[in-house]
């Protein structure tokens, strides 16, 4: 399958325009300043610019509130979502204001529409089918979602309405950026009104495709279902980086058909070998297709939502169909399975004395988790391809995982491990960039991902966890700047978080609501 070429616009010199001179000045001299990511301005500090793993200093004298002021002078005018933007552009710039109002920090996030993206899922797009993009912060979900208005719109020539919560997909102004194409742009005055505009498109606008960004709210997804039932296509993001994080987010849930316990007869539990409650699929999913977006040329597509979803709750985990795009633009699909049979690398796994050793890469090793969740920990191994497996009892294992809540209170099960000699993992949160960074440690696996990426994707896990279970997570330490990042995402979500403990080891808090 052949990918068309990508194209990228971003009109750089238009946020330049807006920074105070001596900042510019400095930008300018970067070598690779088209892999400008964004700017960061905060009072009393040194400004920063951010590229693909590197931060670089702007100047050596402090921001000043003129340097806010020209700033803010010269972009829209900032909403209750604390967003601006430079009109008929993609660019972002956020606010930070203290208790008083006043802006104290300033984001700067470039934004470049993105011709050609699209090409790896257009079968998908052109189906007519509802499509879910997810996947962690700064993985180019609304970037394929602009694409995907603009093919639309354009090639395939449906009428398409962009619900614009924050500009984001559109740009700043009254005209929208041509990104889009000839689709037509709805703006919502207020965040939390978004799921009223959405119907709204659909009863005064004849949409024959709704284009949302980041549904995040139980009305919002009551909204989303309505639309859907009305025969309009459907292509949306939302919050949480899987298929695993929506099932679990019980605001979201109803996305994919949502999940009810469900009590069977003795005969019927018999027939099925299971136990006489279960958890099956409450009602058909609104979205047909989910997409993750694991990387920006890698995609996972789960075509059949419901059939998904219902061999999950039965304990079959998802193997859906990847597709990849080559450095020359081909794009190729592969199946779940076949990729993990075909992609899996040997890797070493623990010597004789439980370390992480060179001998035996071809060895299975068996884990087993305590109080560790065996869906996120099956999905680990798959999504790292290292040759683990998991262990049914401690007597078959080679490693034990547990929690660091378990190791504090000395179960039966660990003293038991104790006792056998057997290597024990701890990780302070059940998430699933905890269990990745176990499973790195034994195998000796390398990130792809920056600190902050890595970082990022786990407050993504967190918050996850924390709107599922009610309970609070802490997260692995991190510097300032990238705790900084945590606490903003965090707050965007709705949720309460905080500092605790002392460099180098200070690390994020999140609590429920």
């Amino acid at each position: 399958m052949i990918g068309q070429q990508v194209h990228i616009t971003d009109n750089l010199d238009l946020l330049l325009g807006v920074l105070p001179p001596p900042i510019r000045r400095r930008l300018e001299e970067q070598s690779d300043l088209e892999e400008l990511l964004e700017v960061v301005m905060d009072l009393g500090r040194e400004p920063e610019a951010r590229f693909p793993g590197r931060v670089v200093r702007l100047s050596d004298q402090f921001v000043t509130r003129e340097d806010m002021q020209y700033v803010t002078s010269r972009v829209g005018t900032f909403g209750k979502d604390n967003r601006a933007g430079i009109e008929r552009t993609l660019h972002r710039i956020s606010a930070i204001r203290n208790r008083v109002g006043e802006i104290i920090g300033l984001t700067l996030r470039v934004g470049r529409a993105v011709f050609g993206t699209v090409d790896i899922v257009r079968d998908v797009i052109d189906s007519g089918q509802s499509v879910l993009l997810v996947g962690r912060p700064g993985v180019g979900k609304t970037t394929l979602l602009r694409e995907a208005a603009r093919v639309l719109s354009d090639e395939v020539q449906k009428r398409v309405v962009v619900v614009d919560t924050s500009n984001e997909i559109a740009g700043d102004g009254d005209i929208p950026h041509p990104g889009i194409g000839r689709a037509r742009r709805m703006q919502v005055l207020y965040p939390e009104l978004q799921h009223a505009v959405m119907i709204e498109a659909v009863e005064n606008h004849m949409p024959e495709v709704i284009v949302i960004d980041e549904i995040g709210t139980e009305a919002e997804a009551l909204a989303a279902r309505t639309i859907a039932e009305r025969g309009v296509q459907l292509i949306a993001t939302a919050h949480g980086n899987t298929l695993d994080n929506l099932l679990q987010n019980p605001t979201l849930c109803d996305l994919i058909g949502g999940i009810q316990a469900v009590t069977l007869s003795d005969e019927e539990a018999r027939r099925r070998g299971t136990q006489k409650t279960v958890l099956e699929r409450k009602a058909p999913p609104t979205f047909d297709v989910v997409i993750e977006i694991q990387e920006k040329d890698r995609l996972a597509v789960h075509h059949s939502v419901a059939q998904v979803v219902d061999r999950f709750l039965r304990g079959t985990m998802p193997r859906p169909e990847i597709r990849t795009r080559t450095p020359e633009g081909e794009v190729r699909i592969t199946s779940g399975a076949a990729e993990e049979v075909a992609q899996q690398p040997p890797a070493p796994a623990p010597a004789a004395d439980g370390e992480a050793g060179p001998s035996a890469p071809h060895k299975i090793v068996r884990v087993y988790p305590y109080a560790v969740s065996r869906n996120r920990l099956e999905r680990a191994i798959r999504e790292l391809r290292v040759p683990a497996s998991i262990a049914d009892n401690l007597y078959e294992a080679d490693v034990l995982l547990t929690l660091k809540s378990q190791e504090k209170r000395q179960p039966k099960r660990l003293r038991e491990a104790g006792t056998r000699g057997l290597p024990t993992h701890v990780i302070k949160s059940n998430t699933l960039s905890q269990i990745e960074g176990v499973l790195r440690e034994i195998f000796g696996v390398e990130d792809r991902l920056s600190p902050e990426e890595i970082a990022l994707r786990e407050v993504e896990e967190a918050i996850s966890e924390v709107m599922s279970a009610a309970q609070p997570v802490e997260l692995s330490p991190q510097n300032s700047y990238v705790r900084r990042l945590q606490h903003q995402l965090i707050q965007r979500y709705g949720l309460s978080s905080e500092s605790k403990g002392t460099d180098p080891f200070r690390r994020v808090v999140i609590y429920p609501q």
